[in-house]
């Protein structure tokens, strides 16, 4: 179901763009306003997804875990006596 929703632009140079960019396009400037809000919120995501992922690799770290190259090397050497 479409939702409407009325944007107010402040920017009358970011307006007069956009309705440039649309009809230079052949779109709706409504599809170009939803294209960027839906790239702002997965970049939204992704930012978050790393701030996790980076978060748990000081954790591994923390927990004494070695980089897979480290590791291969270590079981390559064999046994140490």
């Amino acid at each position: 179901m479409a939702k409407r929703m009325t944007v107010i632009f402040e920017d009358e140079e970011l307006y007069t763009s956009l309705k440039v960019e649309a009809i230079r396009k052949g779109l709706h400037a409504k599809d170009i306003v939803a294209e960027a809000v839906r790239e702002w919120l997965e970049a939204r995501e992704d930012e978050e997804l790393r701030a996790g992922l980076e978060e748990a690799r000081h954790e591994w770290e923390r927990q004494g875990g070695a980089e897979v190259g480290e590791f291969l090397r270590h079981l390559n050497a064999g046994p140490t006596s």
